[in-house]
């Protein structure tokens, strides 16, 4: 596996710098994971059946991100980057034109729209968007959820890897 640096968070950080230090070492682990690996690597399904591929993984982070930092938290009203109605899972639904330039290029759009939206609360602000209970989220809560994502998906991603090309690691 191409092998590179990732932030760690300070062990000492206040706590919204400790927020956003374990989100950005959980979104570089997922650029380690794709790193070096060919569009038609980055489309292999580990465990057919599943269509869970890594190009999907990125798809659906980038969903999460537009999903919670610019609908929820902003308030912005945004279609599905990949999902339709007939097809809400379409981020894992790849084509053969789908590219891993297209996908990483509008994941990292998305965590730098995060970033923005973000930048402009307090960790205890309340979302303009609410969620599915009808309630809004305090940033705080929307960074723990996104952290808990991604490392959720980060597991996945390490096994997804190792079934590619035999690499492992952190």
């Amino acid at each position: 596996m191409t092998t590179q640096e990732r932030s760690r968070p300070a062990i000492d950080a206040a706590e919204r710098q400790m927020l956003e230090g374990w989100l950005d070492y959980h979104r570089e682990t997922l650029a380690m994971k794709c790193a070096g690996l060919t569009d038609a690597q980055l489309r292999e399904a580990s465990v057919p059946p599943s269509e869970f591929t890594l190009l999907g993984l990125v798809r659906h982070l980038a969903e999460n991100e537009r999903g919670w930092f610019r609908e929820v938290l902003a308030g912005e009203e945004l279609p599905p980057i990949y999902g339709t109605d007939e097809d809400p899972d379409g981020e894992f639904h790849l084509t053969d034109t789908d590219t891993w330039d297209e996908a990483r290029t509008t994941w990292l759009a998305e965590i730098e729209a995060a970033r923005a939206n973000a930048a402009k609360v307090g960790l205890d602000g309340l979302s303009v968007g609410v969620g599915k209970q009808g309630k809004p989220f305090s940033l705080r809560w929307i960074y723990t959820h996104m952290i808990e994502e991604y490392a959720r998906h980060n597991g996945h991603a390490d096994l997804v890897r190792e079934r590619i090309d035999g690499a492992t690691g952190e």
